[in-house]
């Protein structure tokens, strides 16, 4: 009972540190990759900088060349093949799933259909084993993931019963989240999230049932802003929940507060609403917030363009000897940059800074992200959002083409957490959000 009780209470990668997933020596020892137009060769790939098969690619990705390129991943499927399937066979999306590649359109079907087998009913969950625990339901990238997914694809009704689910469940009387670690970001991209499902489908009865909970979570996230202004303007708070305790002022963090602030406040003009704060003085603080955010990150980032390390925060950070190089490092790598990249609040010469950093100061392995010795793509999708904002339409490709072919397991396409560099294994649980990449990103491809 202790040791059940134990993993309970674990952050997510504290239970990989735990439970030992992957067998020593998985990453050094290399396979052979077999990659056209070059000798068979080992590979040490976590010593590697530059993404390889970034290097070997001209022009537009091919995913049938890319699924060639390694062993895929292989491991157990969260749920029932038939019961997938059977989802699979009812899905009724608009516009209709094609992409131009089958294997792609399949990944994304499989997505979708994972949503309705992972939530219970109406209510949350991250994932299967060791995020089945009731302590990760509150995860927020889960519903904003999911909320995008379904909407993206026309299944709007069902995208609004799970957020006025969620809204209602999940939002305190003071507008914080119930759960253990939220982060500032998810803040704003709850309230972004809202706006997406009101430009999709319009508001029908769940901006009517939820819009005091998004109010409160305006209002909270003003509250922080108010008592920032008296230092530089930047809030201070968690990055992410398995790095909690290391509170700062990080920049992904304040950019989606800015964002979420401007689309609440858009929302709340096109539906004629009176939320707490006046609309002209949320945008005022979105704008200012925005402001202040991009002169912290000119003050800190360094000024040689060719520079890799971009700090995710403000004040003094010791240098990693790459972006695996250290735990900080990888969180930055793996989630801090991304999400300010999607945030759309760096201009593009700053932006593409950080895509160049991951491409050449050992970020990705064939499109997915690295981390520490492993691969995690659960938030690759606001990477990708970031590269198609920036027009990077060949990265975009071999990220998405790299995590349908080696981030989600063989067969069943089950989309785990984490997995190891090829020949692929689990690291981690299956999670929804890693799931729902590939049907978030490609929605981007379809007119």
């Amino acid at each position: 009972m202790e040791r059940i009780m134990t993993r309970l209470y674990m952050t997510r990668r504290d239970l990989i540190k735990r439970s030992g997933l992957i067998a020593a020596g998985t990453v050094c020892s290399p396979l052979v990759a077999l990659v056209a137009g070059m000798e068979e060769r080992k590979e040490d790939w976590a010593a590697m900088r530059e993404d390889p098969v970034h290097k070997m690619i001209s022009g537009k990705p091919d995913l049938d060349r890319i699924l060639r390129l390694f062993p895929r991943t292989t491991g157990k499927a969260a749920f029932d093949c038939a019961l997938i399937a059977e989802n699979i066979r009812r899905l009724e999306t608009e516009p209709a799933i094609e992409t131009g590649h089958s294997f792609l359109d399949l990944s994304v079907k499989t997505g979708l259909a994972h949503i309705d087998a992972t939530f219970r009913g109406d209510h949350p969950k991250y994932g299967v084993g060791a995020y089945e625990a009731d302590r990760h339901d509150g995860f927020p990238p889960t519903i904003i993931a999911a909320v995008d997914a379904l909407s993206a694809w026309g299944m709007s009704v069902r995208a609004a019963q799970l957020l006025r689910y969620w809204l209602s469940s999940f939002v305190r009387e003071d507008g914080t989240i119930k759960y253990y670690g939220p982060s500032i970001s998810e803040y704003g991209q709850l309230l972004h999230t809202a706006g997406l499902l009101e430009e999709r489908a319009g508001t029908a009865d769940w901006l009517h049932d939820g819009f005091d909970a998004l109010d409160r979570i305006a209002e909270y996230l003003l509250r922080l802003r108010a008592a920032a202004v008296k230092d530089d303007g930047l809030i201070s708070g968690s990055p992410e929940a398995d790095t909690r305790k290391n509170v700062g002022k990080y920049f992904h963090n304040n950019a989606w507060v800015a964002k979420g602030l401007r689309r609440w406040a858009d929302l709340c003009e096109r539906q004629k609403a009176s939320p707490s704060t006046t609309i002209p003085a949320m945008r005022r603080t979105a704008a200012a917030l925005a402001e202040d955010t991009l002169r912290a990150i000119r003050k800190t980032w360094p000024k040689d363009p060719s520079d890799w390390w971009l700090p995710p925060q403000v004040g003094s950070l010791a240098r990693p000897s790459c972006l695996t190089g250290s735990g900080k490092a990888s969180y930055t790598n793996y989630r801090y940059w991304p999400e300010l990249l999607s945030s759309g609040l760096l201009p593009s010469d700053m932006a593409n800074r950080i895509v160049d950093a991951r491409l050449t100061a050992g970020g990705q392995f064939c499109g997915m992200t690295r981390f520490s010795d492993h691969l995690d793509d659960w938030p690759l999708a606001d990477y990708l959002y970031g590269l198609w904002l920036l027009g990077r339409k060949s990265d975009f490709l071999l990220s998405l083409y790299g995590h349908i072919a080696y981030h989600q397991a063989e067969r069943h396409l089950t989309a785990y957490e984490q997995v190891s560099f090829p020949p692929g294994k689990r690291v981690a649980d299956y999670c929804l959000p890693c799931q729902l990449v590939a049907a978030r990103a490609a929605r981007l491809l379809v007119k």
